[in-house]
């Protein structure tokens, strides 16, 4: 098939309005991990109305919008749900009730990442419209609980709804640029015990917070001799939560435990990070117990899917046909070279190329750093370039990389 760029450009200018309208109503409607229904419903709407095949919402609560029915199955994915707005002082408009002004629209989830799901639903459109059907089924979702467990979404995709695309679009903001690779995390749990006695004679127990106080230490230490790689950079570790447990404030605490956000970095593995942190000295004077968390939130729809909270590091290589056609299609759109890079951050591919193998690549509207950020934002222009880009590459893909 022959795509006309040209037009397909025109369209996504064309739709420029519709796509700001529909974020802006994403945007106002709050959907936290686990409290996704409002939006996931509002955009089935979206999707009906533009002319999606067939539309439907999954035991977990994803909504899954089809077009066409050729043998070559493409998805693309947004998760639409977002984390809090924090701090509300720190935000100059209604996190909510969002703000448009000129190119930029603001409110949460504008960037990370309700704007991907604007820019696929009106592709579908640009698709319908200018008879861009091939031999591909284009698979568009909008998934739940990212924020809270990257990929678990996907896992449930794959191994319960048994849908193995041949590749994934993530839309997760990448500036416009194609990304092809992220690193892995895991969230690490370090637990220490004492016991409790009264604070005025605190010889007379074993302060479990004392016995943490080295083990921090250390691994602050540890985390500046982490592994590197030459694309997706260094390994890393923070401690992002500590807490005790104490009989009251007048006590010695007997229990203690710290949160590790771990960043994996490739040809790390979740086993040999655990034993890192198990073999600190300071872990093994204090008898301390580490392990991986667990996730079992249930969803918006009651169902819960317990995993652990290990995320693998994933990368696609640059001459794989999922990576080539994106470059293909963003040079015959754009006329330019395109940037090709990486995440800092993690995605859904972790369970999608990184538990089960199937290719991932990235192009999205809006700005990493805008994620998780006060005021967080997007732009109009990044909605239409997105929306043509999502347009032709199924089309170029089976013209150009199927038999």
């Amino acid at each position: 098939m022959k795509i006309p760029f040209d037009q397909v450009m025109a369209k996504a200018e064309e739709y420029k309005d519709d796509m700001t309208r529909f974020l802006r109503d994403m945007i106002a409607l709050p959907s936290e991990s686990c409290g996704e229904e409002a939006v996931i419903k509002r955009i089935k709407e979206e999707m009906e109305k533009v002319g999606f095949d067939r539309v439907e919402i999954d035991p977990m609560g994803n909504v899954l919008g089809y077009l066409g029915r050729g043998k070559h199955l493409i998805a693309m994915d947004a998760h639409i749900d977002t984390v809090g707005i924090g701090e509300i002082k720190n935000w100059k408009f209604d996190p909510y009730d969002g703000m448009e002004e000129g190119d930029v629209i603001g409110g949460r989830g504008a960037s990370d990442q309700e704007g991907g799901m604007a820019a696929m639903v009106y592709a579908g459109k640009i698709i319908k419209d200018l008879g861009l059907e091939d031999d591909y089924t284009l698979l568009v979702t909008g998934t739940v609980q990212e924020e809270d467990c990257d990929g678990l979404c996907w896992q449930y995709i794959i191994e319960e709804d048994g849908i193995r695309p041949e590749f994934v679009v993530s839309t997760e903001p990448t500036d416009c640029r194609i990304y092809r690779g992220q690193r892995g995390r895991m969230e690490i749990k370090v637990e220490t015990g004492g016991i409790s006695c009264h604070g005025s004679a605190p010889e007379r127990g074993e302060n479990a917070i004392y016995k943490m106080a080295p083990i921090v230490m250390e691994l602050r230490a540890l985390h500046e001799n982490l592994k590197d790689d030459d694309f997706l950079g260094k390994g890393s570790l923070t401690i992002s939560q500590i807490f005790h447990k104490s009989p009251s404030r007048c006590a010695v605490a007997d229990g203690c435990t710290i949160s590790i956000d771990r960043r994996l970095t490739w040809g790390e593995t979740w086993e040999g990070a655990l034993q890192e942190v198990r073999n600190l000295p300071a872990v093994k004077e204090a008898e301390a117990e580490v392990s991986l968390y667990t996730y079992e939130r249930p969803s918006w729809t009651g169902l819960v899917y317990p995993t652990d909270c290990y995320f693998p590091a994933w990368k696609l290589e640059e001459e794989h046909p999922a990576c080539r056609t994106l470059v293909d299609g963003y040079r015959r759109l754009f006329d330019r070279e395109p940037v090709v890079d990486k995440w800092t951050f993690s995605t859904n591919g972790v369970s999608i190329m990184g538990r089960h193998g199937i290719p991932v690549i990235g192009f999205g509207p809006g700005k990493e750093e805008e994620a998780h950020a006060p005021n967080e934002k997007t732009w109009k222009s990044h909605l239409v370039t997105c929306a043509a880009m999502y347009a032709v590459i199924p089309g170029i893909y089976v013209d150009e990389h199927c038999d």
